[in-house]
């Protein structure tokens, strides 16, 4: 068990004032047996009225309005948990799921099918042809299938951050050969998708113990990061980190998991004003162990 603290700010800046409309956050993680929520505060300047919910998923969100307009927009998050995540890269299964293929109970099936449906289209068969280098319809043990794409995503492409909004499709992943943590984290959800596996889209935050003295030795510890779970009887959502190659969430800071990357955006809104007012956003990521 680890104590971390995440200190997350974002801040818009606008040439004038503007109005500024409805603004979604998730910045909060829920309480769960490898996560305690020890504390957590919320700062937004110009003031907003904030409200709390819980979305479809069981994430919390907060929603800002506000009824004053301002040239800055300013977001400050900071929460402290007590981290217990599975170190392990080898995790128990049920028997009968050890190795690939395998079929889901007729009790979790009905539940798992939004997570196995593919969200994307693949006009050229690309993700299948990519999938295929590591099953070919001979049986393979399931773990080692999930690793070996895990680290052939890191492996195979070049990471690359990205300004703009939304998350490349994973043929445009592939046929790029670049993208960033969301790209990767869609591209293996839809990957084990297609092996008729439950998976699942994570966004959250990455401890980087490296980086807590010294430069950062894993990719996406600067910012929000992003991965996948995918459902495996007997050991449930395990988490996969392609980005860094990663298996096991040991130093993932799970906030959100959504079936699609577009419900798991961080912080989205909007304003009111000339289309040229928006100067620019910056954001800074902190984790540290307390």
């Amino acid at each position: 068990m680890k104590t971390l603290t995440v200190h997350h700010t974002t801040t818009y800046r606008y040439s004038e004032p503007v109005k500024f409309g409805e603004h979604r956050l998730m910045f909060r993680p829920r309480d769960s047996h490898d996560m305690r929520l020890l504390e957590t505060s919320l700062m937004i300047s110009p003031a907003a009225e904030v409200r709390w919910l819980h979305d479809v998923f069981g994430n919390s969100v907060a929603i800002a309005t506000f009824s004053e307009p301002a040239a800055e927009l300013h977001f400050e998050s900071e929460f402290r948990v007590e981290h217990y995540g599975v170190t392990e890269t080898s995790f128990p299964l049920d028997e009968g799921a050890e190795t690939y293929p395998f079929q889901y109970s007729a009790q979790e099936l009905p539940d798992l099918m939004p997570s196995i449906v593919r969200g994307y289209s693949d006009p050229e068969g690309r993700l299948d042809a990519w999938v295929k280098n590591f099953y070919s319809g001979e049986p393979v043990n399931t773990q080692q299938l999930l690793i070996n794409i895990t680290l052939a995503i890191k492996q195979q492409l070049v990471y690359q951050m990205r300004e703009q909004f939304g998350t490349k499709s994973p043929a445009e992943t592939l046929a790029s050969g670049t993208g960033t943590c969301r790209d990767y984290a869609l591209l293996m959800m839809e990957a084990a998708r297609t092996l008729g596996l439950g998976a699942k889209f994570v966004t959250g935050y990455l401890y980087d113990v490296v980086a807590d003295n010294a430069p950062q030795g894993l990719v996406g510890g600067a910012a929000t990061h992003a991965w996948v779970q995918v459902y495996l009887p007997g050991a449930g959502w395990a988490e996969f980190d392609p980005t860094n190659g990663i298996v096991g969430g040991e130093n993932l800071i799970r906030v959100a998991v959504t079936r699609h990357p577009l419900q798991a955006v961080p912080l989205q809104g909007s304003f009111e004003g000339p289309a040229n007012a928006f100067i620019d956003m910056t954001v800074d990521v902190q984790v540290r162990r307390d």
